[in-house]
């Protein structure tokens, strides 16, 4: 295993180095100059040419991006446009609260969708399992900003009882204090995911169910709740671990709306600022933080496969 491990570490370089190149050329062509955004409407043209010199901007861009990404490889992100700050230090310390909001909700899907799925597989076509399989597609198809905004209206302002915005009271920091703040964008979040689980569970456990191993089970008189979770449930997790390794990926990028609608202090609000201000250091620091997050979970994904099945095998 250590050796496909080590393959796998080597294929992010080409993984993220194309991340990078795309990104880089997406942020350099999109209409818009950063020293105009800076200096504002009323600069004048050799304030602009001095600005665009002091940042780079006046290299052709393969010159920009070869120096950009050799800064990178030795620790050097660059500085914020907007912010006049170092990228490396800033974009960690506003990913850490997305993460904290992408994990909450990632296990609150799980925790929702997976023994949905069980009850709808083990129950199929009964009443149960048609609610939960309406509410799925009801959860897969609302606007994850829409739901934010229902969730405020309902929770925060009708009824006073979760806080709709922010991440902590003025002047607390902890997790206890941070745990109100966090439940409707989790929730929000989190619908989603869970309706994917949900469903990849339940057709995982229908079609495992059917098979003669579970069936010699039934025969030597094992319970079904036994044959489920010793049997069937094990087996059935591989396709449902490879959608939540995606669905991680989902969350990351959901985090964008959701943060903006709760004002969650994460990476996705600072992107979105980024964009606006044409902060290419900024944006495309965030975008590599992202792409290396989501390759290293799916390569937690592949590891997983062993401990779920013994037979698999990587050579």
């Amino acid at each position: 295993m250590a050796s496909y491990i080590i393959k796998r570490i080597l294929y992010l370089i080409p993984v993220l180095f194309g991340v990078t190149v795309l990104v880089f050329g997406i942020m350099h062509l999109a209409p818009g100059d950063p020293a105009q955004v800076i200096l504002g409407p009323k600069a004048t043209a050799e304030s602009l040419a001095k600005l665009r010199a002091e940042l780079g901007l006046d290299q052709p861009v393969y010159k920009q991006y070869i120096h950009w990404i050799t800064n990178v490889l030795q620790g050097d992100w660059g500085r914020s446009i907007q912010l006049k700050r170092e990228v490396l230090p800033l974009v960690l310390t506003r990913f850490g609260a997305t993460v904290i909001l992408t994990i909450f909700a990632a296990l609150l899907a799980v925790c929702i969708g997976l023994p949905a799925g069980i009850v709808s597989a083990t129950k199929q076509y009964s009443f149960f399992d048609r609610f939960a399989m309406i509410a799925a597609l009801v959860g897969f198809c609302l606007p994850v900003f829409w739901l934010g905004i229902m969730l405020q209206y309902v929770f925060g302002l009708k009824f006073g009882w979760l806080p709709v915005s922010g991440m902590h009271s003025p002047g607390q920091t902890g997790f206890l204090d941070m745990l109100p703040y966090l439940i409707l964008p989790a929730v929000a979040l989190a619908a989603e995911p869970a309706a994917v689980i949900a469903r990849m569970t339940r057709s995982s456990i229908l079609e495992v169910i059917r098979q003669d191993y579970i069936r010699t089970a039934r025969a030597k008189g094992l319970s079904p709740r036994n044959t489920i979770v010793y049997h069937a449930l094990k087996n059935a997790l591989i396709p449902v671990v490879t959608v939540v390794g995606m669905q991680i990926g989902y969350l990351l990028a959901g985090a964008v709306l959701v943060e903006m609608v709760f004002s969650w202090p994460g990476i996705g609000t600072l992107m979105v600022n980024g964009i606006i201000a044409r902060d290419f250091p900024l944006v495309q620091g965030i975008i590599l933080i992202v792409a290396t997050s989501y390759v290293l979970v799916n390569l937690l994904v592949d590891l997983l496969y062993i401990f779920l099945d013994p037979r698999i095998t990587y050579k």
